[in-house]
């Protein structure tokens, strides 16, 4: 399920949360709602990797022989049960707020499968269909206040290009990739900073959201530089790692940018939990 993993989709939730607050509508009363949609989060990011590994199963049985499945340890019955369960508690959750929210759980979860089933297969619309579970993901906590959905829909854009990238990274995992793939991430990337950057600037935020956007350039581009000059495996994997867990600092910033500063830093407290779990448990 990776747990390390689960931690950033909750920071996407809790973001969305801070851009919809951003005038200022949100009262003490929604936080129970908050923790409803990030539990539902959860449900659907452990749902969609559970169909992940079990679709996956006779290529893990080659390349990825330790993952549970293939290893012995849950059966293919079981794990499907799990990831059902999953799916349609994250979806339930989503709907005990508002129609609004369960319809954006109902996509996510569509759009889990139809990339765990088909997408990864695919060099350009995998990536993109991975991008767009996460772009949902932001805009679930954007409805917290159902009625500003409209007006921050396009933000979604900027979590699509990122994961796309990081998706386009994973290529050459395994057995190595091509450097080709990885200037066109290293540009995305840029595209993502120079975004929230420009945002942060028009709200008047730079200065608090540069404290989070700077160690999210440095923690994602690091790994990276050192995949572009030696392209294998082990440094595409590290490289994918990063920029994962690096998603936490992203958050960060988009809640600098448009809510308090104490709300950002809530969200990169996160940071350290999921790079604890990431040595325990896969993030890839």
């Amino acid at each position: 399920m990776r747990p390390a993993n689960i931690v950033t989709s909750v920071a996407d939730i809790l973001a969305g949360i801070a851009i919809a607050s951003a005038p200022g509508t949100l009262t003490e009363r929604a936080w129970p709602t908050a923790l409803l949609l990030c539990l539902s989060t959860a449900c659907l990011y452990g749902g969609g990797i559970v169909f992940n590994d079990i679709f996956d199963v006779e290529t893990d049985k080659t390349e990825r022989p330790e993952r549970a499945i293939p290893s012995g340890r849950v059966s293919l019955p079981e794990a499907s049960v799990l990831g059902m369960l999953l799916l349609s508690a994250g979806i339930l959750l989503a709907f005990l707020f508002s129609a609004a929210s369960g319809i954006l759980a109902a996509a996510i979860a569509l759009c889990a499968l139809l990339y765990d089933k088909f997408g990864k297969h695919h060099p350009f619309f995998g990536p993109l269909n991975m991008g767009m579970c996460r772009g949902l993901n932001l805009l679930l906590g954007v409805s917290i206040i159902p009625d500003v959905l409209n007006h921050w829909s396009m933000l979604a854009l900027v979590p699509v290009v990122y994961i796309f990238s990081i998706t386009l990274t994973s290529r050459g995992e395994v057995h190595g990739g091509k450097r080709n793939n990885l200037y066109v991430a290293a540009f995305l990337y840029a595209a993502v900073i120079a975004f929230i950057s420009y945002f942060s600037y028009v709200n008047n935020r730079l200065l608090w959201s540069l404290l989070f956007i700077l160690p999210f350039t440095w923690m994602i581009f690091k790994p990276l530089l050192i995949a572009i000059r030696e392209p294998i495996g082990k440094n595409i994997g590290n490289a994918v790692k990063a920029g994962v867990i690096s998603l936490i600092l992203m958050d960060a910033s988009w809640s600098a940018t448009f809510s308090s500063l104490t709300f950002a830093l809530m969200i990169a407290c996160l940071l350290p939990l999921s790079m604890w779990l990431s040595k325990t448990f896969a993030v890839t």
